[in-house]
């Protein structure tokens, strides 16, 4: 295509100049004659080199083999990632049923552990919401089925009167992790009254059992979906939209944005329509760990940039080593990663001996710092990044971003 056009451009340039190049060629002059030449030498120079710098995958070097990246983030990062999960949700689950066996205030903290273990390892994994954990129908990605916030108490406590526990309708702010959380936690309670809560309504029990199995079986439902999916990823190498890294980077720049968004700018009052800070909205409300969720989300996005490893690993097959292939791109990991420092720098400045909720509701100059810094970072992901590349966002979150 690019060679039609430049040779249509070529015919065009001809016939405008066709009546000056006429007389010239009339005066028969040497000097004429060579200067006509390297006149149409230089043009067709140009030509080439417009051609070349057009040329698709926005300058990617041509011997370029994504497969390679798409290959270490399916077998690498991703399934290794989805099997981890499901041995901590089956973990959950385990622990939840040895609770609802002999419920005492020793298997209910085991069970708390373990619902802020697989918690804050669901980090390293909620920006993989496409193909298996994808939409699909009715159904909505994995984060949205499983990791919906804030949850809703109402909700929860209404199906645990009703007895109802079959969570199939489209309450997904009634289920899920968080849902575990409201069950498991409350700051205002100490682990007795906690536990006795629960010995006052077997339906407590039963629905507990039903959210920790729920989540496991969506869970496990991804894993074997992967297993055959794997194969269509790599090889679905293009940079279209409905690609395979068109949908892993946009999941991983909304990931990215979840962060600086709702889990920071939510509470804090950030959000467009906000008029104040709602500390009620951190994301672990129950549990009190919001900074911990925080501090692992940002680390699983650093590691998903270096391929599933970090700054100071050998260096893999990932969006970094895309971006050193694409004209541009060396100099734009020098700016990124010097301002991924600074988001990093500034969430190490929040004090850590006070839960999210606490710092906000004492308006902590720290936490303003840290989303002004995410802000700042978002264009090296949603805009340099995507553009050097030649991928498309194709969502929105709402900010003008």
């Amino acid at each position: 295509m690019l060679v039609v056009i430049g040779g249509l451009l070529y015919e065009t340039f001809v016939l405008i100049t066709l009546p000056c190049t006429s007389f010239i060629y009339q005066l028969n002059n040497p000097i004429i004659m060579r200067l006509r030449i390297l006149f149409h030498f230089s043009f067709f120079c140009f030509l080439v080199l417009w051609m070349v710098s057009c040329d698709s995958e926005s300058g990617i070097k041509q011997d370029f083999d994504r497969g390679e990246i798409l290959s270490n983030y399916a077998r690498n990062v991703v399934q290794p990632a989805f099997e981890r999960l499901l041995v901590e949700v089956n973990t959950l689950d385990d622990k939840t049923q040895q609770f609802v066996d002999v419920p005492s205030e020793g298997s209910l903290v085991s069970l708390q552990q373990a619902w802020q273990s697989v918690y804050i390892y669901w980090q390293n994994v909620n920006a993989f919401n496409f193909g298996p954990a994808g939409e699909d129908g009715l159904r909505k990605s994995l984060i949205e089925e499983i990791g919906t916030w804030p949850v809703s108490s109402e909700k929860v406590e209404a199906a645990i009167t009703a007895q109802d526990h079959s969570l199939s309708g489209f309450d997904r702010d009634a289920r899920g992790f968080l849902a575990i959380g409201y069950l498991l936690f409350n700051p205002e309670r100490d682990i007795s009254e906690i536990l006795q809560q629960f010995q006052q309504s077997d339906s407590r029990f039963i629905h507990l059992k039903a959210l920790t199995s729920d989540v496991a079986s969506r869970v496990e439902e991804v894993v074997r979906e992967w297993a055959s999916y794997e194969q269509d990823f790599i090889a679905n190498d293009g940079t279209d939209i409905g690609s395979s890294i068109s949908q892993f980077y946009n999941e991983w720049v909304r990931s990215f944005e979840a962060i600086k968004n709702f889990k920071v700018g939510l509470p804090l009052g950030k959000r467009p329509g906000q008029t104040q800070s709602e500390p009620r909205l951190v994301e672990a409300l129950h549990s009190g760990n919001s900074l911990e969720t925080i501090k692992a989300h940002l680390l699983a996005i650093e590691s998903v940039y270096y391929g599933g490893g970090s700054s100071t690993n050998e260096q893999r097959p990932s969006l970094k080593t895309y971006l050193e292939n694409v004209v541009g791109g060396p100099d734009l990991i020098v700016q990124t990663e010097a301002q991924w420092r600074v988001v990093m720098d500034a969430l190490q400045a929040v004090p850590a001996d006070r839960s999210f909720q606490e710092l906000i509701i004492e308006e902590h100059p720290s936490l303003d710092v840290l989303h002004t810094e995410l802000q700042r970072h978002t264009r090296f992901f949603k805009s340099d990044m995507s553009s050097l590349l030649g991928i498309a966002i194709t969502f929105s979150s709402g900010d003008g971003d």
